[in-house]
């Protein structure tokens, strides 16, 4: 994790020093920059230090929280932290909607595949999975909203202010991320399951007495979802990390991806910085969480019980 973190943070620091005409002194400066007023805030920055003094000065003010934005002086790690509540909210609600859905009917599918129920959901799972889910949530912003005033048009309520309100704020955000993962997990998890059920182990389970029903769920769903569960944990880590900033733009949530597109607009470096490495920490970390789901899902990757066997 440590050295994914530090290769990461490498990479972004270099690239925004190389951009063209993405000098942080200059914008600093503004439009009545002049060579004098230039100079001195070069100086008090920083920016004539060597590009390793530069990296590790920022890396200590990230670790320290002193890290201030370029452009609106504020410290970076205060606006992450105003962001996180709502990215969290966001992201926890569309993940449990996409997760429910996605199983729910991914099972149904693979029960009898070439059905007319089998191809309804492919119809529906297509649909989510072609239509970006901007248009989307466009379209339920319009006639939810503007046409019936059946939903709020957006912003945010916090938990422990109104949880209610809270819920009613973020129904349209979460179905919108949702409605394009239920259509990849869903058609994921068909596919899986209908590869299981040629397994010999599942014949050997049906051989055993077992109803077809507990073959379905011990056997073929359990198995299937060790690349769900792979898939799971990037995806989850990447929107936590600001991957809803779409979603975050057109429903005016202020969390964490719409601070990081605002921050990529000005090409302000620090928390451009900040951002990536805590979406990198979440992606490393959920990919951790999976390695230890997969014990739990396929015992053939327990080390204890390989090492067992082997004896």
């Amino acid at each position: 994790m440590i050295f994914v973190l530090f290769a990461i943070s490498v990479i972004v620091f270099l690239i925004f020093n190389v951009i063209p005409n993405g000098s942080p002194a200059l914008r600093i400066c503004g439009k009545n920059c002049n060579a004098a007023l230039l100079h001195q805030i070069k100086i008090d920055f920083g920016f004539n230090d060597p590009i390793y003094v530069q990296y590790f000065t920022m890396m200590k003010q990230i670790f320290t929280g002193t890290l201030v934005s370029y452009n609106s002086q504020l410290n970076v790690l205060d606006q992450i932290k105003q962001g996180i509540p709502i990215t969290f909210s966001l992201c926890i609600g569309a993940v449990f909607i996409w997760m429910t859905f996605a199983v729910f009917l991914g099972y149904v599918s693979a029960i009898k595949p070439g059905s007319f129920r089998d191809r309804a959901i492919t119809v529906v799972t297509a649909i989510g999975i072609s239509m970006p889910s901007f248009f989307l949530g466009a379209l339920l912003l319009y006639y939810l909203t503007s046409k019936t005033s059946i939903f709020p048009p957006g912003g945010y309520v916090g938990f422990l202010s109104n949880p209610l309100d809270w819920a009613y704020h973020l129904i349209l955000p979460w179905f919108t991320l949702a409605f394009l993962f239920i259509g990849i997990y869903c058609r994921l998890l068909r596919s899986n399951m209908l590869d299981v059920m040629n397994e010999d182990y599942v014949r050997t389970a049906r051989a055993k007495g077992l109803t077809e029903r507990q073959v379905r769920i011990r056997h073929v769903l359990r198995n299937s979802m060790v690349p769900i569960v792979t898939l799971f944990g990037l995806d989850v880590g990447a929107l936590i990390g600001g991957g809803a900033i779409i979603i975050e733009f057109v429903y005016n949530l202020p969390g964490v991806g719409d601070y990081a597109a605002t921050s990529i607009s000005n090409l302000d470096l620090p928390p451009i910085m900040a951002i990536t490495l805590f979406g990198a920490f979440f992606i490393v970390l959920f990919n951790a969480f999976v390695d230890i789901a997969y014990a739990y899902l396929d015992p053939r990757v327990r080390l204890g019980e390989s090492a067992e066997g082997a004896v």
